[in-house]
């Protein structure tokens, strides 16, 4: 009896509740919400595909912007899916397993997009510092390393928070105030004591997002100096339009990512409806925004959508 009873208990399912407060309002807050996810979607894809087929494209900025647009890919699609179907059919209940799924690739990936910028500043870093060696010091060998090294960083930082989700014990209460299964949040409805999970999230998040954006600021001061010597106005133009979508994507990240982190510890003020939204926003307008913008940004990329475009109505 002993040990049944020291045996973690796990509900059989979680109960999603959406934008908690606004349930009369569910199928107009996912109109948008779709419409973002479907941009998301094809956005990513055709990114994918251009850069794959389009040779002139196979170079170091593009072979991240590939990892962020899959990376953007898994993300949006761990949460949107489930969050239309609680919105438009009100299917709230989630498996323990596949909210801890979740939870885990929110986690995961959210420190791999992360990681992605990071290697992308140091890219134009290398592109704008120092041209002549920049497909010598980021060879494909280097950048497919630096794709595992991301890689793994999410999986390690991931992995025992969801073991530490995996041992507590929950009560009777199943009930989730949100659309998706955030790993903190799961783990505030254990009936014992997560101080250990808060701590380790805490770790990961301050350690992983301090180091990438440190890092990430200090490639742009780097940058700025050497833009700045520059003699011709047009090369500095040039150098500041080039780094212009990373920086706006940049920044676009992790404000939502830091309001959703900041409201959820201490925005106990902010209306729980507010923070789901915006939570939920977190996981769709960045990565909807990447592939506009780089888009936009990159007359290769441009050029050859319009290619598949006439060709198709061809």
């Amino acid at each position: 009896m002993s040990s049944v009873n020291s045996t973690p208990s796990h509900p059989s399912a979680f109960i999603l509740t959406g934008v908690p407060g606004m349930e009369a309002a569910h199928i107009w807050i996912s109109l948008p919400f779709c419409g973002m996810y479907i941009i998301t979607f094809f956005g990513n894809f055709i990114i994918l595909f251009v850069v794959k087929f389009e040779q002139s494209l196979h170079e170091p900025m593009y072979y991240f912007l590939s990892m962020l647009a899959a990376t953007d890919l898994v993300l949006s699609t761990s949460v949107s899916p489930k969050m239309l179907a609680i919105f438009w059919f009100n299917s709230r209940e989630i498996y323990f397993e596949s909210c801890v799924i979740q939870g885990f690739l929110i986690m995961c990936f959210s420190s791999i997009e992360s990681g992605i910028f990071l290697a992308m500043a140091i890219d134009r870093y290398v592109a704008i510092c120092n041209p002549l060696r920049h497909s010598v010091i980021l060879s494909t060998p280097v950048i497919i390393r630096i794709g595992l090294v991301i890689l793994i960083r999410g999986l390690v930082i991931s992995i025992p928070d969801c073991f530490l989700l995996i041992s507590l014990p929950f009560c009777s209460n199943k009930v989730i105030s949100s659309s998706y299964c955030g790993l903190g949040n799961v783990s505030k409805l254990a009936c014992a004591d997560i101080l250990i999970n808060t701590v380790y999230g805490l770790t990961v998040s301050i350690s992983v997002v301090g180091f990438d954006v440190t890092f990430t600021a200090l490639s742009y001061v780097m940058i700025l100096r050497v833009v700045f010597r520059f003699k011709s106005t047009e090369t500095r133009l040039k150098a500041f339009s080039t780094c212009s979508s990373h920086i706006c994507v940049i920044l676009m990240f992790y404000m939502l990512a830091f309001f959703t982190y900041l409201t959820n510890r201490f925005g106990h003020s902010i209306p729980l409806n507010v923070q789901v939204i915006v939570a939920n926003l977190c996981f769709l307008v960045p990565p909807m925004f990447n592939p506009l913008v780089y888009a936009m940004k990159t007359k290769q990329i441009r050029s050859r959508v319009f290619q598949m475009i006439c060709f198709n109505r061809t």
